[in-house]
């Protein structure tokens, strides 16, 4: 057997590379508030069961079985911010650790090529993947997603392996890839998506002659049984996606594609993109010298490509569902071939091989600490201390749209404020925005009121002695400022603070003039 490293070696190398990994996805966690998606899985998940699964749907696209999720979480570990964020980071920390069965697997399979270093080589590339990195401190369904393909990544090779020696379906393995089928249709909208490069990749390994019939009908009814399990879920998309596909705000662009593809298989920047290209094809060419090494190279292949392929396509021809978020599970696959490319490639061109890792890695760190040293995605937290030193007792904040009180009510529990907040029309979800009122952005539960509207509402707050007004993304919900220019009619502006997409403008009361005085005959 070749081998880069002795396990004892190898075995410290994991342990260093995991306090990286750990380190990398810890550091700073607390300092960053819950930015507007992190809030609406927070909110829903805090609404309890009936919520979840009653009203979640009328106004979410994706199914509500990760907001079940993170229910569960909480009401073990609390929903403060460590609560809520220890779900994300307890599935990437997970995945993380399942690098090293997966290349143990590929290396069982292919004894003679790939030994202790094909899991410290991926095991590396994981730890520090930018994209990974930041998945798992989010509190949205992309950190369990990368963990759920993981774990079909590993039922597929072994399914892989088992066809290959015995002909046959190994039940435990085939039941792991149905749940993590199932799972990756549920976590959220794009599942099918994953689930078509899932079904592709499964059949890349394991069909081949000499499969049992009873392999095939337990093939099909295992398959049949997941699309099952799913179709609530579709009928929800089904329902939902008629309204997002007409009023979504998200416009598609082949612009810096090559940079986001980029960073969803490896990490962006003109070095890192070339390693990977480079190491990427070592891993295909290694793949291709071994006795059915394509099967292994087309499903990682299919695994890391068909997801983000067909989303490009569905952004073209129907709506704009391309976001690098949303399909960063492909980074698994992706990782894995350019950890093979690494290990794979006999002496001396292995000595080519690891001078490419290392310039790979080192960007990846780079852009890591760059993003932990840049701020939060939204500055909640820099919100609310700006507006702690303005507000009096007695003054309100006003969203508009009311989206924007989600995460500024979790900043502000988080800071122990008294704040009133008012959500306009209503608190998420209003189902129903009254006449005139429509769905800029998609979403069913997010109005924009007619102007007559935003009129009436800016009397109902004659009482109060500074309305903030704090608007997100005012030039989808709020075109020519018509709920602003009705509130500072009778009042003068006294700060505002402005912030990404966050805006907070301060109207009080103008004093009233003093009455003239009478004439002196």
């Amino acid at each position: 057997m070749t081998r880069i490293l002795p396990r004892s070696a190898a075995i410290a190398a994991l342990l260093a590379i995991a306090i990286a990994g750990i380190l990398a996805r810890v550091w700073h966690t607390l300092a960053e508030p819950l930015w507007l998606d992190e809030a609406y899985s927070a909110y829903a998940a805090a609404k309890g069961f009936g919520f979840l699964w009653h009203v979640v749907p009328l106004y979410e696209t994706h199914p509500p079985f990760y907001y079940s999720l993170v229910r569960c979480w909480t009401l073990l570990f609390g929903d403060s911010l460590g609560g809520l964020r220890s779900l994300g980071l307890t599935a990437g920390l997970v995945a993380l650790a399942l690098t090293v069965p997966i290349a143990r697997e590929i290396a069982r399979r292919f004894p003679t090529r790939f030994g202790w270093g094909l899991a410290v080589a991926l095991a590396l590339l994981a730890a520090l993947a930018p994209s990974q990195v930041a998945m798992a401190r989010e509190v949205r369904p992309y950190p369990v997603m990368i963990l759920v393909y993981s774990v079909v990544l590993l039922a597929l090779l072994t399914l892989g392996r088992v066809a290959a020696d015995e002909r046959r379906i190994a039940r435990g393995p085939f039941a792991a890839y149905l749940i993590g089928l199932g799972l990756m249709l549920w976590l959220h909208n794009l599942g099918p998506l994953y689930g078509a490069a899932i079904g592709l990749a499964f059949l890349a390994l394991v069909a081949r002659p000499g499969l049992s019939r009873g392999d095939w009908v337990m093939f099909l009814g295992g398959h049949l049984l997941v699309a099952l399990a799913w179709v609530p879920a579709l009928m929800i998309l089904a329902d939902q996606a008629p309204t997002w596909v007409h009023s979504t705000w998200l416009k598609f662009s082949f612009d810096a594609m090559i940079w986001r593809l980029a960073l969803l298989w490896a990490a962006p920047g003109a070095i890192p993109t070339l390693a990977g290209a480079v190491l990427a094809l070592a891993g295909i060419a290694s793949l291709l010298r071994l006795r059915e090494g394509w099967r292994v190279a087309l499903a990682l292949a299919l695994l890391a490509g068909v997801p983000v392929a067909l989303s490009i396509a569905l952004s073209v021809a129907v709506a704009p569902v391309f976001i690098v978020r949303t399909m960063t599970p492909v980074a698994v696959p992706a990782l894995t071939l350019l950890a093979i490319g690494v290990v794979g490639p006999a002496w001396p061109w292995r000595w080519v091989t690891l001078a490419v890792l290392a310039p790979l890695a080192i960007s990846m760190a780079a852009i890591d600490l760059r993003d932990r040293a840049g701020g939060p995605m939204q500055d909640w937290y820099g919100t609310v201390d700006w507006l702690a030193a303005r507000i009096r007792p007695g003054d309100e904040v006003w969203a508009y749209p009311n989206e924007g009180a989600l995460p500024f009510d979790y900043a502000v529990r988080d800071r122990r404020m008294r704040v009133t907040t008012r959500a306009i029309p209503t608190p998420i979800p209003t189902l129903d925005g009254g006449p005139g009122a429509w769905n800029p952005t998609g979403s069913r539960g997010v109005f924009s009121l007619p102007p007559a509207r935003l009129e009436a509402i800016a009397r109902e707050g004659d009482g109060i002695p500074t309305i903030w007004l704090l608007r997100l993304g005012a030039n989808a919900y709020d075109k020519g400022d018509v709920l602003l220019h009705a509130v500072q009619r009778t009042r003068m502006p006294v700060g505002r603070w402005k912030s990404g997409p966050i805006e907070i403008i301060g109207l009080r009361h103008a004093p009233a003039a003093p009455a003239p005085s009478p004439a002196v005959p």
